[in-house]
């Protein structure tokens, strides 16, 4: 049998962010939401995607995410992974930055 798999929406300093974890509970600090077990893909091949390169540099150490109860958007349980995400809050766009961009002269 397959262990369940969450999709965990949360807010995180004015960005929306998506992440796949096997666990989800209300945590032993009052107030918060356990979220550990993190689930990121893989990637054997050439194309990486940024954003989950980004979050997994954010993340990949971390065993379990305590999260304020406020942030939470919502948590889903679903059949199978798809793209973790980082959103802008205020206009839902991705956020990706691929390349660093050059500072403007001044």
């Amino acid at each position: 049998m397959a262990k369940t798999l969450y999709k965990v929406t949360f807010l995180n300093t004015g960005k929306v962010y998506e992440l796949y974890a096997r666990h989800v509970a209300s945590g032993a600090l009052w107030g918060f939401v356990e979220v550990g077990e993190l689930v990121f893909d893989l990637h054997d091949g050439v194309v990486i995607d940024p954003t989950e390169e980004r979050l997994r540099d954010e993340f990949g150490n971390t065993r379990t995410l305590h999260l304020p109860m406020q942030s939470i958007v919502r948590v889903e349980e679903v059949e199978r992974k798809g793209q973790s995400v980082i959103r802008d809050a205020a206009t839902g766009e991705k956020v990706v930055t691929p390349f660093p961009l050059p500072a403007k002269p001044r």
